[in-house]
């Protein structure tokens, strides 16, 4: 089906990127998987090549364009190639948002320009061992020291995506005591420079899927913070998360979206060399009718996702708009990979086709960012249910 939600800059951007991934990224991806992050300089590269600074005010050193579709662009190619950024994204589509909403001058004057060029990597740390979905339950505390100059923080975060090579994470935490009758009252988001005394990455977390995107537990044990890296005003932390997580949303089911059609697409070159019974696997009627429904579901994907693409461009998003796009993008990549994967037979099963890894890494789209599950809550909600 045509798209239209891409301009000629977009397009001009795609074939740098895909050149890129080819020629930088497939060739050593095994090597990342196994170490279990890219290469730190990998980011500066990235920083270099405009990556992190597309939607960035062009006075810290950014493109100064506005939307998600640059973004967009990125996860496509990424997914088209069977690869991934490392914590690319969450740098640009998780925390860029809340950078650029809720710091002052002087914390973008710090932290944007080397946000931009990759010498400065950063990660979000909201999820604990006994919080996740329902982020009204954190407990990781923040406490303002006597003389006002910082904050005290203490508690612990997992499932940090970045969190061992980040420079920088905005850490979700309570600010105020917790209020049994206001859950959601009291968190704040305290930038934390990752040298701080008291600071620590925990166990490297190993996942079944995005193997060269880090993941791992912090601890923070009377973490110095200084009043200066408060992200926004005191206690509002819950507002701040409720409005980016549009944007997480949609990126979510940009990425499922991206990595159906990748899934089609490496089924379809599969199927009509690989030879069974004396005939190609794509000559029997099964295969033909299973990739066109296949199809079909990508297209239906794609549908979803440019609307939400504009929609978000010119702030029409809603949240419910988002909840239902990563529901309907996230369930239907993983019917549809899983059949691409079938197609493979025994070869789908192995690390080195590239249909593996999207079936690996496909699962948690349908976890993080709030569940399936809550994503139908909110849906049904919007529906007066």
């Amino acid at each position: 089906m045509r798209r239209t939600v891409f301009t000629e800059d977009h397009e001009a951007f795609r074939e740098t990127i895909r050149d890129f991934i080819a020629n930088e990224v497939v060739p050593v991806y095994e090597d990342w998987e196994a170490a279990g992050h890219p290469p730190r300089d990998f980011y500066r590269t990235l920083g270099a090549l405009g990556v992190y600074g597309i939607e960035v005010p062009e006075e810290y050193g950014g493109a100064g364009e506005s939307g998600f579709k640059y973004q967009a662009v990125v996860a496509e190619e990424t997914a088209r190639a069977g690869v991934g950024f490392g914590s690319s994204g969450v740098h640009t589509g998780l925390v860029l948002p809340y950078l650029l909403e809720y710091a002052n001058e002087e914390q973008k004057a710090r932290w944007l320009p080397g946000f931009v060029s990759g010498d400065i990597m950063t990660a979000i740390a909201m999820t604990e061992p006994g919080a996740g979905s329902d982020l009204a339950g954190i407990s990781t505390t923040a406490r303002l020291s006597e003389d006002g100059t910082h904050y005290v923080l203490n508690g612990a975060k997992t499932f940090i995506t970045g969190g061992v090579l980040a420079d920088l994470v905005l850490v979700v935490c309570r600010t105020s005591p917790y209020d049994p009758d206001n859950r959601r009252a009291g968190l704040s988001i305290l930038c934390v420079d990752t040298t701080s005394p008291g600071y620590t990455v925990g166990r490297k977390l190993q996942k079944i899927g995005l193997r060269s995107s880090d993941t791992a537990e912090l601890a923070f044990a009377d973490v110095k913070v200084p009043v200066e890296n408060l992200l926004g005003d005191e206690g509002r932390a819950f507002t701040y998360l409720t409005h980016n997580l549009v944007q997480e949303r949609l990126a979510i089911a940009v990425g499922a979206y991206a990595a159906a059609a990748a899934a089609v697409r490496f089924a379809v070159q599969y199927v009509k060399d690989r030879k069974v019974f004396g005939k190609t696997v794509a000559e029997f009627q099964n295969t033909k009718f299973t990739l066109a429904d296949c199809e079909s579901q990508v297209m239906a994907q794609q549908s979803m996702v440019d609307r939400a693409l504009e929609l978000y461009q010119i702030g029409g998003l809603t949240v419910s708009d988002a909840a239902a796009a990563k529901l309907f993008c996230t369930e239907s990549a993983s019917g549809v990979i899983d059949k691409c994967l079938q197609l493979h037979g025994g070869y789908g099963y192995i690390l080195e086709y590239p249909i593996a890894r999207l079936y690996t890494d496909n699962r948690v789209f349908r976890i993080y960012g709030g569940t399936s599950e809550v994503m139908r809550s909110i849906v049904a909600k919007s529906l007066g249910l």
